[in-house]
């Protein structure tokens, strides 16, 4: 072989030996990139199920004045996991809706861990109906694993009491703003969240489906959580950048006086532009309708 052509060959060489490791670092930094991802998005989902974080209970109680809860769906009985009643905001009476979860085990097992039952959406969707009569804003708060599935919850029509609610929240002549405080999951929080505005927590999570259910039904292994959080798309930064949320709440002095200040002064700000009328429901009712037309491939 001459001299230029081992030169040639070495040249060569050489550019295999850089494509390749090219290629590999290429790879791991992907894959670095995506650990990363997959822990931060695990680490909201851990973060929304702490029991230390506030409940709904806990914004009602610092939010709004006079409070007074009302009990019963007028069909089967009171829930426990759903709370609401009317109060004012600054000087402005509106209807409270919360979902509560509770912080000790006593209180989680009375309010079933956050998960409403039937009785619970009846009771929610009667408190709306009542706001649309007297004309007083709705204001959700939403902290959810999802919607109880137990065989009595099934029997008293589950499925039928989420699609009324969302049914009803589409047309209904008053504004709604849902706040996502905690987990939101599935259609469990979706039928508290058919709203106007719809906000959630900088470390709050809103999905269709659990990590670890994700996991399961896909790799049939719940371990693989952290991997599914990734991909689901569930943190607050992914439903801004979807446009499925329009606000992210700083979290920084959550639970402190001056947090419970700033979201009462948001609500009231944001109500001063949500009018009772048939546009309110028609610009609802495009919200929703807008949701995924990105997606939509178009020939």
């Amino acid at each position: 072989m001459s001299e230029n052509a081992f030169k040639r060959a070495g040249e060569h060489a050489d550019e295999r030996i850089y494509e390749r490791i090219y290629d590999r670092v290429h790879e791991r930094t992907h894959e670095h990139a995506f650990e990363r991802t997959c822990y931060r998005a695990y680490e909201r989902v851990k973060l929304a199920r702490d029991s230390k974080r506030p409940t709904g209970l806990d914004y009602i109680k610092n939010i709004f004045k006079g409070f007074i809860e009302f009990h019963g769906d007028r069909r089967y009985a009171d829930d426990p996991a759903v709370v609401g009643g009317i109060a004012k905001l600054d000087k402005v009476p509106v209807t409270v809706i919360a979902i509560e979860k509770g912080h000790t085990a006593k209180e989680r097992t009375y309010r079933n861990f956050g998960m409403p039952k039937p009785e619970g959406y009846r009771k929610a969707l009667r408190l709306m109906k009542q706001a649309e009569k007297f004309g007083r804003p709705v204001i959700c708060f939403v902290d959810t694993s999802g919607a109880y599935c137990g065989i009595g919850a099934e029997e008293r029509g589950q499925g039928q009491a989420i699609a009324e609610n969302l049914l009803e929240m589409s047309t209904l002549c008053v504004p709604i703003i849902s706040i996502l405080i905690g987990e939101g999951g599935s259609g469990g929080a979706l039928a508290l969240a058919a709203a106007d505005r719809v906000w959630m927590l900088q470390n709050a999570v809103y999905s269709v489906i659990s990590p670890e259910g994700c996991a399961s039904i896909l790799w049939k292994d719940s371990a693989k959580a952290d991997a599914a959080a990734a991909s689901l798309k569930l943190t607050a930064e992914d439903g801004k950048s979807l446009g499925v949320i329009e606000r992210i709440l700083s979290e920084d002095d959550i639970g402190k006086k001056e947090f419970y200040d700033r979201i009462r002064a948001l609500l009231a700000e944001e109500l001063k532009g949500l009018s009772s009328d048939v546009e309110l429901t028609q610009n609802r009712y495009d919200r929703f309708r807008r949701l995924g037309a990105d997606a939509v491939i178009k020939e």
